[in-house]
């Protein structure tokens, strides 16, 4: 296990992750394709939001269960808190500072998030 920074664009959000990183997601639900993220999935005993927190912003649609964080001043997504597994974050793996691994290196899962219905 290895600890990674992340931050956005502009620095302001700050976080740290302990991770194989050998894995990512990519869901299809229509938030995730606009976004375009390959998220990589830790426990939130492997999160650790290091600075920023008063420029998080939070978006939630649906079922209002998913938090997706992104940077008030820069906009990025840099991680958000899971609707299936809330004990889990999704990580914006572009959004990792130090990554040893290509995106292409990854072993990715398709996560079919457009099937889910209102009440899954």
């Amino acid at each position: 296990m290895k600890t990674y920074q992340g931050s956005c664009h502009c620095g302001e959000i700050q976080f740290e992750i302990d991770s194989e990183l050998k894995s990512a997601l990519k869901c299809d639900c229509s938030l995730c394709r606009k976004k375009n993220a390959l998220m990589v999935g830790v426990h939130e005993s492997q999160f650790r939001l290091i600075s920023g927190a008063d420029s998080l912003a939070t978006y939630q649609w649906n079922m209002k269960i998913a938090k997706h964080h992104f940077c008030k001043i820069c906009g990025i997504y840099t991680f958000h808190r899971r609707r299936s597994k809330p004990d889990e974050y999704g990580v914006n793996f572009f959004c990792l500072d130090n990554a040893d691994i290509e995106p292409d290196q990854l072993q990715t899962e398709r996560v079919h998030g457009s099937k889910l219905s209102v009440a899954d």
